[in-house]
């Protein structure tokens, strides 16, 4: 189904080097609003940095693509020592494509991780690669989020 992820967990701290491995799993594309940290804040969620240089340690690679624009993604990745893709318009490929090609690993040990089944989990699946969905660290206030979270419910499991 398209709008299913492989993977849902609660928060990004949650993927572990071993769910990884145990999925075949040796890179990491990261969305960054609302999976990272909240919508433009400028600094990561609490415990982020800390997950980043864990994943960093176990040898998975990390890169962010983000449908922002590059003035929003590029100082966020720079503090996080990530390479990163804006403008990444997510669910269409040109963003994981690019990901993919500068990380140098086969689209069957990627993962796609993010907060909305519409854009990254969608986007995931179109190319056929693994996919993660983590819970948003904040729910938006605008109608259109409010909407789209609504629908996103139909697809998630009933404990998230």
């Amino acid at each position: 189904m398209l709008f299913k992820a492989n993977i849902a967990l609660k928060s990004v701290l949650d993927i572990t080097p071993e769910l990884l491995e145990g999925n075949g799993i040796k890179g990491l594309i990261l969305d960054l609003d609302n999976t990272l940290t909240t919508h433009d804040n400028p600094k990561p969620a609490d415990g982020v940095l800390e997950w980043i240089d864990t994943m960093k340690r176990a040898g998975i690679k990390l890169m962010i693509v983000s449908n922002n624009h590059d003035y929003r993604v590029k100082p966020f990745a720079d503090m996080l020592g990530l390479q990163f893709v804006s403008e990444g318009r997510k669910p269409l490929s040109k963003g994981i494509n690019e990901a993919q090609i500068r990380m140098n690993i086969p689209f069957s040990q990627l993962a796609v991780v993010g907060d909305q089944l519409f854009t990254d989990i969608l986007g995931a699946n179109l190319k056929r690669i693994k996919s993660i969905y983590v819970k948003p660290i904040e729910y938006e206030e605008a109608t259109f989020f409010k909407i789209k979270r609504k629908a996103e419910k139909l697809f998630l499991p009933k404990d998230l």
